[in-house]
């Protein structure tokens, strides 16, 4: 490589031959280049200006140093839409750019018009960029621009600009959003290119509200300007000028289809609580209407914001309601058990009195009953158990014996019937606390609904109150003089006609590339198709051997150039899948020394392999390796300009998108690769870290899922017996399925490996499944048994013996005196008729007929209070075979139990270990 020193003498002929060229077009070294027309007509205008079009390649200055003002203004003409989990704001522009030509005066009297329109490729067009653009620009072309007498240049055309916009939704829908849209050079600093305001920006907002065209969801509210330079890199500035555009959502749409209609659904779980538990099955009315709500949630899925950076006020609403919901089958389901299967409690204990009976029980207002029927009852029992005193005979009268016979028969069957109906003190006890905890729940539901309405009301409210944002007053246009450009391009002609080949004198010479980028924004990630988009400003350097000149003499130490002018090293990225829609920046800037720095915009869509296996709790590593084409080491050496550490600290400070991915890392290396003819060629590759922002995905899809399978661990409390526990589940199932279908699209495609939470989500709805298997069984051999051969000795040893003490649920032990009644009823009738048959041998001795006619009746009645004691007795407990089978299915039923425990508790522990693993650093 030659020194910066050498000059390039074989140029100068050329140079020093264009200059007597522009020694004739330019009468005045200092002034603007004067067109003259031979006559008042268009022609002739055009044929004066060609020297002047043929100076498009460079700035429009006749003094480098001087800066090009470029006025900018803008009107918003359409707000076409927001994306949300992409974090980008859609609109159409009108846009208006004026800068002055110094190359260009005329006289319009002489030439017969002050403006005359041009081909836009005809003149040198500033290099504006909106640094928020995220996607080429689709709008129709307009070829054309004005060009006025006095050398001023007008651009006007329009643009869809699809821009990144750091979008806040936690008031969704009653936010307001405010966008910025920063115009600057893409490629010249600030002492090149300086940019102002236009026009004032409430003339700006103004004119935007007059013509805007779409009247949707969005609502303009003002745009404000902000001026100011930024040290982009090595302390070299950028003149920039940022509009902030201030829209706010119209929130009536999602009041009347998705708050009103949810608090209507709040409302009737309300009110549900106003239906006894004791004669209507409320929990089916409850399950039903979280169906209902679910369902609801499908209808109205497509109206709700996707995003990943932060979670909607109203998604937490609606969490809340269902939440609530939730909250409220479950006490229903306490209090129901409560109500069939607290005869078989122990005693409540003295904490729980104190608290829920006493003090809440006065709280809510429902105070502690004082029941003394037990007292009673059994003060009435013990008095009827008391041996009477023998007075009279000692022999009894037969009719007494058979009254007291009838009496002990009426008093176990009373005892039997009091026991299933009402209960003991202890049973009304555990009823009453249900009924305090249903009570407080009720409560707690109208303080939610009140606060609710309130909170959408102030912020609806709100919404209608915006303050404008500081604006700052545009700067003076400046006045400029006239530096000597046009001799620095024609010294520059030989070389751009040597563009096609390496820019070096002998070709062994290694040219040097340094690349670097900073990654602006992170537009998405397709799982299925393995794809990464993002948005990056590449930067690339290098060094053209034939390019050497003194900046004293030439009055600048660099220039800008059309690109397509110069040798442009064939780097590429291999991951790179689509071409580049970005924004088309055509200049780079060229120095006295020969170094060139090429930067441009470029919209990624590169493969990356995916590892979704986490998901949501996952990190993606993908790389960008760049790397010349057709070049090999021979003729390119690739490498960094500076650490590897300032790619990501600039990317982490300029990055723009915060939706669902987080940028934590961006690292290098080269690698050296074997090419053909004993030859290398070198990649340079960057490996960059995003995680997912887990926290969408935990609240929508995970926080609902384990609220429907602990609803399905606490239906494990319904009694079977009293309540139809099979149309529960089947309708809890049912609306899980509805559930993972409104969240289906949260859920990543891919055909590479099944996400954890996939697994997660079969296993919750296999033991949904199994649960209602095993309550099909449970109602088969509550309502069946008694129709069953004795329990197999293997299920008796296996069930009743080993898994029965396992859940603490041990075979139960008879009465034998019971269980020979009740399986020998014929028995017991035989012995009562014998024993009045033999009472029936001498009627004759105990008195008249009448009274052994009412002895007779009495036996006969004893015998039907007798046959029915024993139906009741068998109808409560059953055969021992029957009380074996449903002994079974009790304790399988509370075996699932136990592993519906286990399943939530072990599921709960790795959701909060991964979600935590990810943030280690």
């Amino acid at each position: 490589m030659t020194s910066k020193g050498v000059t390039l003498k074989g140029l100068f002929p050329f140079v020093t031959s264009t200059l007597v060229v522009f020694v004739i077009l330019i009468p005045a070294p200092c002034s603007a280049i004067r067109v003259n027309c031979s006559q008042a007509d268009q022609p002739v205008l055009l044929e004066a200006l060609t020297p002047i079009l043929n100076l498009s390649a460079i700035r429009p200055v006749m003094n480098m140093t001087t800066n090009t003002n470029v006025k900018i203004s803008f009107t918003l003409y359409g707000i076409l839409g927001v994306d949300e989990k992409a974090q980008l704001l859609t609109t159409y522009l009108w846009l208006h750019y004026w800068w002055i030509n110094e190359l260009v005066s005329w006289d319009p009297v002489e030439c017969g018009t002050n403006k005359i329109v041009l081909p836009r490729d005809k003149f040198w067009i500033p290099d504006i960029v909106i640094n928020e653009f995220m996607d080429e620009n689709t709008a129709p072309t307009v070829p054309y621009l004005n060009l006025y007498s006095n050398g001023w240049t007008h651009d006007a055309y329009p643009a869809k600009v699809v821009s990144s916009c750091n979008l806040d939704i936690y008031n969704f829908p009653f936010d307001i959003q405010n966008c910025t849209l920063t115009f600057n050079s893409y490629i010249h600093i600030a002492s090149d290119i300086t940019v102002f305001l236009n026009k004032s920006m409430d003339q700006i907002t103004e004119d935007s509200k007059n013509v805007m065209t779409t009247l949707g969801e969005w609502e303009l509210l003002e745009i404000t300007s902000t001026k100011h330079t930024l040290d982009f890199t090595n302390g070299v500035p950028i003149d920039e000028l940022a509009f902030h555009i201030r829209v706010r959502r119209r929130a009536t749409m999602y009041v009347v289809n998705l708050l009103i209609p949810s608090c209507f659904l709040i409302t009737v779980d309300l009110f549900s609580f106003l239906l006894p538990p004791q004669t209507v099955d409320r929990s089916a009315f409850k399950m039903t209407l979280i169906l209902g709500y679910t369902v609801f949630l499908l209808i109205m899925n497509d109206l709700l914001p996707t995003t990943g950076n932060t979670i909607p006020l109203i998604n937490v609403f609606f969490s809340l309601c269902l939440a609530l919901m939730v909250a409220s089958l479950l006490e229903t389901i306490f209090i129901a058990n409560l109500l069939c299967g607290s005869a078989n409690f122990s005693p409540v204990p003295h904490w729980i009195r104190v608290l829920f009976l006493q003090m809440l029980g006065c709280l809510v207002p429902l105070p502690q009953k004082v029941k003394d029927s037990d007292v009673k009852r059994s003060a009435v029992v013990a008095k009827r158990e008391e041996p009477r005193v023998e007075r009279g005979p000692l022999v009894e009268d037969k009719a007494v014996q058979e009254l007291r016979s009838l009496g002990r028969d009426l008093q176990a069957l009373r005892i039997q019937v009091d026991q299933q109906l009402g209960g003991t003190s202890s049973s009304e006890e555990w009823i009453q606390v249900g009924f305090a905890i249903d009570r407080l729940l009720f409560g707690f539901y109208i303080l939610f609904i009140s606060v609710s309405f309130i909170t959408i009301i102030i912020i609806w409210v709100n919404s209608y109150k915006h303050t404008k944002m500081p604006t700052e007053c545009s700067s003076l246009m400046m006045n400029c003089s006239q530096p000597d450009a046009p001799s620095l391009l024609q010294a520059l002609k030989p070389v751009f006609k040597l563009r096609a080949i390496r820019p070096v004198r002998n070709i062994t010479t290694i040219t040097d590339v340094n690349i670097s980028f900073i990654l602006y924004g992170i537009l998405g990630v397709d799982e299925k198709a393995q794809i990464l988009t993002t948005l990056i400003w590449q930067t690339v350097s290098w060094t053209n051997e034939f390019i050497l000149w003194d900046p004293e003499q030439c009055g600048t130490s660099s220039i800008t150039v059309p690109r397509q002018l110069l040798w442009v090293p064939d780097v590429v990225i291999n991951e790179f899948m689509e071409k580049n829609s970005a924004p088309f920046t055509p200049y780079t800037y060229v120095y006295y020394d020969g170094s060139i720095m090429d930067q441009l915009p470029v919209r990624v869509v590169s493969s990356c392999r995916l590892n979704i296996y986490m998901f949501p709790f996952d990190v993606q590593n993908c790389s960008l390796s760049f790397n010349s084409y057709v070049y090999l080491k021979s003729s390119i050496q690739i490498g960094l300009p500076g650490p590897a550490g300032e790619i990501f600290e600039m990317s982490k400070e300029f990055m723009t998108t915060m939706g669902e991915w987080e940028l934590i890392g961006i690292t290098v290396e080269k690698f050296v690769f074997d090419a053909d003819h004993d030859d290398f060629y070198e990649e340079l590759r960057f490996y960059v870290s995003l995680r997912r922002r887990a926290t969408l995905y935990v609240v929508n899809l995970l926080i609902p899922s384990c609220f429907l399978i602990t609803v399905d661990l606490f239906s494990f409390l319904l009694p079977p017996q009293a309540v139809d526990r099979s149309s529960f589940k089947m309708t809890l199932i049912l609306g899980y399925t509805v559930f993972l279908l409104i969240m289906n699209d949260l859920l990543p495609v891919t055909g590479n490996t099944i996400p954890l939470m996939n697994v997660f989500l079969s296993l919750c709805l296999g033991l949904m499944v199994a649960s209602l298997l095993e309550t099909i069984l449970i109602t088969n051999l509550l309502c069946g048994s008694t129709h069953y051969s004795a329990v197999p000795h293997w299920i008796r040893v296996l069930v009743l013996h080993i898994l029965g003490r396992l859940v603490r649920l041990p075979p139960k032990s008879r009465d034998l005196q019971d269980v020979t009644v009740i399986q020998n009823p014929s028995a017991h009738e035989m012995k009562v008729s014998s024993v009045g048959e033999k009472d029936s041998e001498a009627p004759e001795q105990k008195g008249p007929l009448n009274k052994d006619q009412a002895l007779d009746e009495l036996r006969s009645l004893g015998k039907e209070l007798q046959g029915l004691r024993l139906q009741v007795e068998q109808h409560l407990g059953g055969s021992q075979s029957s009380e074996d089978w449903i002994q079974v299915g009790f304790i399988i039923d509370r075996l699932l139990f136990g592993l519906y425990v286990l399943f939530i508790s072990v599921s709960f522990i790795t959701i909060i270990i991964m979600w935590a693993r990810t943030y280690d650093p």
